[in-house]
C-alpha cells in the first residue's frame, strides 16, 4: 500500500504565476486530493480557498511550512480536464493560473478572510437546521459588510469560511464582490401535508377528527388530493400557498398548521420557470434546413469546428435543438454559449419546451447559491446531471464530465472577449480547446461571421454550412436609405428622424405592429458644451468628456461610474450657454413619447436593465405586444426574435463607423445586418430604414444588399496590406501609472527591448482612444506576429522581457498588462 502524501501544492488566486507548497497534517491524511478546496493561510494572518494541484511525498525546500488547515470537499470539485484546460488559458493568454481559478470559480466557492459578506434580506431565518449557523447568519444580518476576518473576531470563532460556505448554500447570505444593486432571490411560500400523516391510515383518522370543521377537513382534503402520485399513494409535495388560498382562508391554513397536519415554509423560485409539466418534440425541420443537419453531420466526420453560415431568421436555433437532442440520446452534455445575459430567457424557453429539466443556466446575474448549485449538478450524478448549459462566456469553466458538443451563437460578438480582469480570454476561441480536450465538436453560428472565423472556413480549417433563406421564405427585409443631411438642408428633420422614418413608424404602429429603433448610444446627450468658449465637463479621474443622463440630471462617466451634477454655467468663463450635443437612446424615448403620443415606448440599455428582472420585463412587455416602440443598443441586435416587428429604424449608422479601429467598418456592418434582422420575422417582408448624412458610403449598401461577401472581400484585401488579423496574431501591452512622466519612460524601455528580439513587429508606445482611466494614465504597445511564426515562442519571449524589464528600478509602481488577441 502507497504510503500517503505529505505535502500538497496548493493554487491560489493570485497574480502570481507559481503553485504553492503546504504540508498535509496527519489528521487530514488521505482527504487532500487534487481538485480540492482546502482553506490555506497565506501571509501572516489571511486564510484563503485554495485548490489542490497535486499531493507528493518530496519534502520542499522551505523553512517553516504551513498547514493546510481544512478541506472543504469530500469529493473533487475540480476535474483534471479543467485543469488542463486552466493550464492551457494561463499560458496562452500569458496570465497566472491563480487568476483563472479566481475567474473560473462562483465566488461563494472561493472565499477568503477578506471577503466580505452580506445578509440576503428576503431570507427565512427559521430554514437554518443548525444554530450555530442561524446565529451567524443574525451575527451578519446586524452587521451587513464586515469581512470574514472581522466576522470571526465578533463571533469568537478562528475559522468561519466553512460556516459561511454553508450560508451560502441557503442563499442566506452573499459575498460581497458580486454586484447586487436591486437583485433579490425571489420567494414563495409553500405548504406540504406534514410527515407524521403520510400513511394513508393516518390521513384517514386524521379527516374524521375534523368532521366538526368542515372548513378545514375541505382544506385538507384537496391538500391530500393534490399529494397523490400516479397510484394513488400520499406522498410529500410542495404546493404554492398563494395557490390554496384562492379558495381557503388564511384561518383555516393556520389551523391545520397548529394541528401539524400540514407544514408551511419558503423555497426560492427562478425568474424563469423551471417546472416544466411537459416536453414537446422539437419542430419538423424545412427541407434547407435538413439538407444543412445533413452537411454539419458530413462535416464533423472531418472537422472539429463548423462554421453554420445563415441569414437571419433562417432557423438556426432550430438546428442547434434537433444537434442537442442527438446528443443527449448518446448520453453527453451540450454547452450553448450566448453572448448576452438578454437573450437567455427567450432561448432558455424554447431549451425547455423540448427538454424540460436538463436545461441549467449559467451567468452572472444569478446569486452565488444559484450559481454554485449549477456548478455542481454539471458534474453530478447521471440522474441529477444538467445536460444541456446556456450560459454566457464564464460556462465554459464549468465541471463538465461527458462533454458533446458546444455551440457558439452569435459567434462574431465581441462580448466573448473578457478585457478585465485577467484572465482576458476569447470564449469562443477556448471552447475549441474546451472541445479539443474532451473530444466533443465546436459549431459557430451567425449570420455574419466574424472575418477570421469565414477566413477559416474558406481556407478549410473550419467545416462551411450556409443557410441562403429565410424560415418559411419570409422575403428579407426591405433596406432603405434615408439622407440625414438632405433632411436638414429642408429643415424636414423632427428631432432625429427624418420624415421617411417619421411616416413609417405611424404606418406600423397604426397597422399593429411594432417598431424597434437602434442607437448604439446610451444617456439622453453624448456630452455638453459651452457655446461661448467650447468647454465640456470631463471625467476628473478620467480623460473623457461625461454623458448626460435626463432622468437622473447627472453627468456621469461610462468608464469608472464618476458622477456629478448638471452645471448651470460655465466653469472656465461663466456663460450660461451649455447645451447638449449628440444624442443617446434616453433622448429618442423622451422625443418619442413627443411626436407621438399615445404610443407606448420603452427602452432596453445598460441604464435599464441591471438588474436581472429588468431586462426580462422589457422584453416580455415588448413580446406580449404591451410597447408599440423598442429603443435600445446593441443589446437590440444580439439574436433577439419577435414576430410582430415590421420595423427597424438604425438612427445613426455614421457613428459605429467614426472609430479608430480596424474592425470599425466589420462591426458596423455586422451590428446594422443583425439589428435588420429583427425585421419581418414571422409571414411579411419587412421593412428597415437606416439614417445616415452619406448615403454613398459602400458599408451601408452591403448592409442594404444583405451582401457579406463583397464586406469580406473589401475587408480581407485592406487587413493583407495593413497587416491585420488573420494575416498576424497580435498581443496588446498596456502600461499604466498614476503619473505620466515615469509611465513613459517605462513603456519606451520595455518597448526598446521588445525591438531588440521583435524588430519592426512591435508599434508604440502610444495612447489609447482614452488615455487615463481611474485614476491611471495608460500607454499601450502591439505586437503583429506573422502567422507562419511560432506564436507559443513569440509569447514565451514576450514574457521573458517582461519580467525581466519589470524588476528594473524605472518599473517601479507601474502596472504591465498583457491581452493576447485583444480586438
Amino acid at each position: 500500500m502507497d504510503s500517503p502524501a505529505l505535502f500538497a501544492e496548493v493554487i491560489l488566486p493570485f497574480p502570481i504565476n507559481q503553485v504553492f507548497s503546504y504540508a498535509i497534517p496527519e489528521n487530514l491524511g488521505l482527504s487532500v486530493q487534487p481538485g480540492k478546496r482546502v482553506i490555506v493561510q497565506f501571509g501572516a494572518r489571511k486564510l484563503y480557498t485554495g485548490l489542490v494541484r497535486r499531493t507528493h511525498s518530496l519534502s520542499p525546500e522551505i523553512k517553516e511550512l504551513k498547514d493546510i488547515l481544512e478541506v472543504l470537499d469530500e469529493a473533487a470539485l475540480v476535474n483534471e480536464l479543467q485543469m488542463k484546460f486552466w493550464e492551457w488559458m494561463a499560458g496562452y493568454y500569458m496570465c497566472a493560473t491563480g487568476e483563472v481559478f479566481k475567474a473560473a470559480l462562483p465566488a461563494g466557492l472561493k472565499l477568503e478572510s477578506e471577503s466580505r459578506i452580506l445578509p440576503n434580506d428576503d431570507f427565512n431565518a427559521s430554514e437554518i437546521k443548525k444554530e450555530q449557523l442561524e446565529a451567524l447568519f443574525y451575527t451578519i444580518q446586524n452587521n451587513p459588510g464586515l469581512s470574514i476576518q472581522e466576522l470571526s473576531k465578533l463571533s469568537g470563532k478562528a475559522s468561519l469560511l466553512s460556516d459561511i460556505r454553508k450560508l451560502i448554500d441557503y442563499d442566506a447570505v452573499f459575498v460581497e464582490e458580486k454586484l447586487r444593486e436591486t437583485l433579490r432571490i425571489k420567494k414563495e411560500k409553500i405548504i406540504s401535508l406534514a410527515n407524521n400523516i403520510l400513511r394513508e391510515e393516518d390521513l384517514q383518522n386524521s379527516l374524521n377528527k375534523l368532521a366538526t370543521a368542515p372548513k378545514q377537513q375541505q382544506l385538507l382534503t384537496e391538500i391530500i388530493s393534490r399529494s397523490l402520485d400516479p397510484e394513488g399513494n400520499p406522498r410529500k409535495t410542495n404546493i404554492p400557498l398563494a395557490e390554496i388560498t384562492a379558495n381557503h382562508s388564511h384561518a383555516s391554513i393556520k389551523a391545520l398548521a397548529d394541528k401539524e397536519l400540514i407544514e408551511k415554509s419558503e423555497r426560492s423560485i427562478s425568474s424563469i420557470d423551471e417546472n416544466v409539466t411537459e416536453t414537446v418534440m422539437p419542430a419538423e425541420l424545412n427541407p434547407a434546413q435538413v439538407a444543412a443537419m445533413d452537411l454539419i453531420h458530413s462535416g464533423f466526420q472531418e472537422k472539429d469546428v463548423i462554421l453554420l453560415h445563415g441569414v437571419t431568421s433562417s432557423g438556426k436555433t432550430e438546428i442547434y435543438i434537433h444537434l442537442i437532442q442527438e446528443m443527449i440520446l448518446q448520453n453527453k452534455q451540450v454547452l450553448y454559449l450566448l453572448p448576452e445575459i438578454a437573450l437567455t430567457s427567450q432561448i432558455v424557453n424554447r431549451l425547455r419546451r423540448v427538454f424540460g429539466d436538463q436545461v441549467g443556466i449559467y451567468h452572472s446575474r444569478f446569486s452565488d447559491g444559484e450559481r454554485v448549485e449549477v456548478y455542481r449538478r454539471t458534474a453530478g450524478n447521471a440522474e441529477n446531471r444538467y445536460k444541456i448549459i446556456l450560459g454566457v462566456r464564464s460556462a465554459i469553466f464549468l465541471p463538465f464530465t461527458n462533454l458533446g458538443l458546444i455551440i457558439v451563437d452569435e459567434e462574431h460578438e465581441n462580448t466573448y472577449k473578457q478585457f478585465d480582469p485577467a484572465p482576458r480570454y476569447n470564449a469562443r476561441d477556448s471552447s475549441m480547446v474546451l472541445a479539443a480536450l474532451h473530444g466533443a465538436k465546436v459549431l459557430l453560428g451567425t449570420a455574419t461571421p466574424c472575418i477570421e472565423t469565414y477566413a477559416n472556413a474558406l481556407s478549410g480549417k473550419y467545416g462551411h454550412v450556409s443557410l441562403t433563406q429565410r424560415y418559411n421564405k419570409v422575403l428579407m427585409p426591405d433596406i432603405r436609405i434615408s439622407d440625414i443631411r438632405d433632411a436638414r438642408k429642408k429643415k424636414a428633420m423632427k428631432s432625429v428622424f427624418t420624415p421617411s422614418l417619421i411616416d413609417a413608424i405611424y404606418e406600423t404602429v397604426a397597422a399593429g405592429k411594432q417598431v424597434i429603433l437602434f442607437q448604439n448610444r446610451r444617456g439622453f446627450s453624448s456630452y455638453v458644451m459651452d457655446e461661448t468658449c467650447g468647454w465640456i465637463p470631463k471625467c476628473k479621474i478620467c480623460d473623457v468628456s461625461l454623458t448626460y443622463h435626463k432622468f437622473r440630471n447627472t453627468l456621469e462617466c461610462h468608464y469608472c461610474g464618476y458622477t456629478r451634477k448638471v452645471p448651470q454655467s460655465c466653469e472656465e468663463c461663466g456663460s450660461t450657454r451649455i447645451t447638449n450635443k449628440g444624442f443617446g437612446t434616453e433622448l429618442v424615448e423622451d422625443d418619442i413619447a413627443l411626436l407621438f403620443p399615445g404610443i407606448r415606448v420603452a427602452r432596453l440599455d445598460l441604464d435599464t436593465s441591471r438588474t436581472r428582472n429588468s431586462y426580462e420585463t422589457i422584453l416580455e412587455s415588448f413580446g406580449k405586444g404591451e410597447v408599440d416602440i423598442l429603443v435600445g443598443t446593441q443589446m437590440l441586435s444580439k439574436g433577439l426574435d419577435f414576430e410582430n416587428v415590421a420595423l427597424v429604424g438604425i438612427l445613426d449608422a455614421d457613428q459605429m463607423l467614426n472609430f479608430p479601429d480596424f474592425r470599425a467598418f466589420e462591426r458596423s456592418y455586422q451590428l446594422m445586418a443583425q439589428v435588420s434582422g429583427r425585421a419581418g420575422r414571422k409571414d411579411k417582408q419587412g421593412k428597415v430604414i437606416i439614417q445616415t448624412t452619406d448615403p454613398g458610403l459602400a458599408l451601408i449598401h452591403y448592409v442594404k444588399a444583405n451582401d457579406y461577401e463583397s464586406m469580406f472581400r473589401d475587408q480581407i484585401a485592406e487587413r493583407q496590406i495593413f497587416n491585420y488579423p488573420p494575416f498576424v496574431r497580435m498581443i496588446r501591452i498596456t502600461l499604466k501609472h498614476k503619473e505620466f512622466a515615469p509611465l513613459q519612460i517605462a513603456a519606451n524601455a520595455l518597448a526598446d527591448e521588445m525591438r531588440i528580439v521583435f524588430g519592426k513587429r512591435v508599434l508604440g508606445p502610444q495612447q489609447p482612444l482614452v488615455g487615463r482611466i481611474s485614476n491611471y494614465y495608460l500607454l499601450n504597445i502591439l505586437l503583429k506576429v506573422e502567422k507562419k511564426s511560432s506564436f507559443e515562442k513569440a509569447r514565451k519571449l514576450l514574457s521573458d522581457i517582461i519580467r525581466k524589464t519589470s524588476n528594473s528600478d524605472i518599473f517601479n509602481s507601474v502596472r504591465v498588462l498583457a491581452d493576447v488577441d485583444p480586438y
